[in-house]
């Protein structure tokens, strides 16, 4: 019997768990800013999720799921600091997504590998709507912070930054 892929074990934990969601089908997308368009909200409803290298120390490098508005960016200086570590940067893509069970683009804000922390910034879990990728290009999700918060179990911490001016 095939492992469930992550957009099945994505629905299959909001199945069990009750929770109301909406899935929104649209042209295949990525980018945060372009699949908001698409989906028809501001980007600070979004969320968006980046993988981080985390080293702690010369022996210890951890691994860190980043969740942030998607009108913001994540400060890799506050998560340095929430970890006390050396260095802090943007994972490679073949470990992200070994880690995330998706692609680039499609990452979501859950984790279901015991080696990933998902960490969350406030103005994720406190949104009413709140917007991502369902682990594909095509589909993505609507569902409350709350209801995300309770199922995710995140890390709460202000983790981002205002986005970089052009």
């Amino acid at each position: 019997m095939r492992e469930p892929d992550t957009y099945e074990r994505l629905i299959s934990l909001l199945e069990g768990a009750g929770v109301g969601y909406q899935l929104l089908d649209h042209a295949p997308e990525g980018a945060t800013e372009a699949v908001c368009a698409l989906r028809g909200h501001p980007a600070s409803e979004a969320a968006k999720c980046i993988v981080l290298r985390v080293k702690v120390d010369r022996r210890t490098t951890r691994h860190v799921l980043a969740v942030v508005p998607g009108d913001r960016r994540v400060d890799l200086d506050a998560v340095r600091d929430l970890y006390a570590a050396r260095y802090v940067g943007f994972s490679d893509a073949e470990t992200a997504e070994r880690l995330a069970r998706s692609v680039p683009g499609t990452v979501l804000p859950f984790s279901f590998d015991p080696a990933l922390e998902v960490v969350a910034d406030p103005g994720v879990v406190s949104r009413p709507k709140l917007y991502f990728n369902a682990a594909r290009l095509d589909r993505s999700l609507l569902m409350s912070g709350a209801d995300y918060a309770r199922l995710a179990e995140p890390r709460v911490e202000p983790i981002a930054a205002p986005a970089a001016t052009a």
